[in-house]
């Protein structure tokens, strides 16, 4: 729900009118959704947004398109809430177990996102229909469940909305992988960033979303009762009414005496314990919760997280040959700010002087904030990497390509855009002329034009066509309540917990 909106006062509202609502989520126009998808039947009802199968009339393949009223968008920052959401699915996507988003368009009415289709259902529903897990399932549910948190975190984003309706299975199949849906109340963030609005789910927020005061630890949290959850079928934290919830959740106490918590091991309990620890610097963090015994596999722990994402794509891009470098540049500066968006804040955190361009020193104090243990020496080797032009600072452009992920780069049209800069003539083929032109326009000297040739030219012709480009490209890259809470307490917390006894939570997200 929205905080609630004061009205103008009569003597000022001519004088003073309010600021008008944007038209537009995106920043510029789509073709229409039905000139591209035949639209079927209804998939779901979200508090926002309503979820239709479609198939796409060229392939036929069939996606999840989630269509949003435009007239449930109050103000600009509703507005601004589906925009960032669209960003944070594109930035998210090499994730294994979030939904991939394909699409976004908008009309007069709508605003669109069409993404991978997941025919299995809610974890929710599973839940409720088996009633709880084996510890084994329920370790392997935590365990992506978690690995989605660590995921968003290390790129800079908190869920804040984590819940069993929004993980969805892809199949009916008793294995089906699970994903992670809705991004619709995530934000950016930087390391040591608070926030404040309360938002989220009554049984899953925790503690310190209801103080006003939190990072991304209460994803965690919430991961937490999700866990519970799974292993005995209900919330930890029960009440009838939503100040009653938020009472037991500042409460904190754990039952782990009824039915069936004696017969659950000692290791699950003490991991469930550490993620519902009510001190946010206490509770394990994502990466922690991967190392834990209860769920690690053959006693191997996890590898350090990222120092996260950035660093394993920095440490990919730093082994790719000049060419390829040179076409990832092209690449990104081709995408849509959709789509790199969530760069484009990791990048601002990086650059903390502002200035445009990442130095040495901001990049090993970067990668230090996001855990990385790297020496000098290997944070030097990074840089010059991903210093194409030897001017000794990465710039936007520079940190984009180092860092775009390989499944934007291996798209079919962003290839062949690539391929098109460097064939300069249109002849089909780049040769050693047009390289040398390429290389000067970004700066680059004393690179081994023949030698570079060679790697690519499998013909052996002496110059690289299409379909040689594009190998080289691709080479080596790898009863449970459903509410959702945005600013719903539009009164204190004092006033919540002391709210009388009928506030029952709707059965919709």
């Amino acid at each position: 729900m929205k905080k609630s909106q004061s009205p103008p006062s009569s003597s000022s509202s001519f004088l003073n009118p309010k600021p008008s609502k944007p038209t537009s989520v995106l920043p510029y126009q789509t073709q229409n959704l039905r000139s591209l998808y035949l639209i079927g039947k209804k998939l779901g009802q979200g508090q926002f947004g309503t979820t239709y199968l479609c198939t796409e009339k060229s392939t036929g393949n069939l996606y999840a398109c989630k269509s949003i009223p435009k007239k449930k968008l109050i103000c600009k920052e509703d507005y601004d809430d589906v925009w960032r959401e669209i960003q944070i699915m594109h930035h998210l996507s090499e994730h294994p177990n979030v939904v991939r988003i394909k699409g976004a368009y908008e009309d007069s009415v709508f605003v669109h996102l069409v993404m991978e289709l997941c025919a299995g259902g809610e974890l929710f529903d599973r839940i409720v229909t088996k009633g709880h897990f084996s510890e084994r399932k329920a370790a392997q549910l935590i365990k992506t469940i978690v690995s989605v948190v660590e995921g968003c975190h290390s790129l800079g984003v908190m869920h804040r909305d984590l819940k069993p309706e929004n993980f969805l299975f892809i199949s009916e199949e008793e294995d089906a992988a699970l994903k992670a849906t809705d991004f619709g109340l995530s934000v950016f963030y930087k390391p040591g960033d608070m926030f404040y609005d309360v938002v989220g789910s009554p049984y899953y927020v925790a503690p310190e979303v209801l103080q006003k005061h939190y990072g991304p630890e209460a994803d965690v949290w919430s991961a937490g009762v999700i866990l519970y959850i799974l292993l005995s079928g209900v919330p930890p934290f029960w009440a009838e009414t939503e100040a009653g919830i938020f009472r037991e959740i500042l409460k904190g106490r754990l039952d782990f005496e009824s039915a069936p918590w004696p017969c659950i091991s000692e290791s699950a309990k003490d991991l469930i314990k550490k993620m519902l620890n009510r001190d946010p610097k206490k509770r394990l963090t994502a990466h922690e919760v991967l190392c834990h015994p209860w769920i690690i596999d053959d006693r191997v722990a996890p590898d350090r997280p990222l120092d996260s994402a950035v660093l394993s794509r920095l440490k990919h891009f730093s082994a790719m040959n000049k060419l390829k470098k040179m076409a990832l540049r092209v690449i990104a500066e081709r995408l849509s700010e959709e789509e790199i968006g969530g760069l484009k804040e990791l990048f601002k955190m990086i650059d903390t002087d502002n200035s445009g361009t990442i130095t040495f020193d901001e990049l090993k104090d970067g990668l230090r904030r996001v855990g990385s243990e790297m020496m000098e020496s290997e944070i030097k080797a990074l840089m010059d990497a991903a210093d194409i032009d030897n001017s000794g600072t990465i710039d936007y452009g520079e940190f984009l390509a180092a860092t775009v992920h390989m499944n934007k780069m291996e798209r079919e049209e962003n290839l062949i855009s690539a391929f098109c800069f460097f064939d300069k003539d249109g002849s089909g083929y780049i040769t050693i002329d047009e390289l040398q032109h390429a290389c000067r326009e970004f700066g680059l000297s004393e690179v081994h034009l023949d030698d570079m040739i060679k790697e690519i030219d499998q013909d052996n012709d002496g110059q690289i066509d299409y379909s040689e480009f594009a190998a080289m490209m691709r080479k080596g890259n790898g009863g449970i309540g459903r509410r959702t809470m945005k600013n719903s307490l539009n009164i204190n917390l004092g006033d919540a917990l002391r709210m009388a006894d009928h506030a029952p939570l709707s059965n919709q997200k």
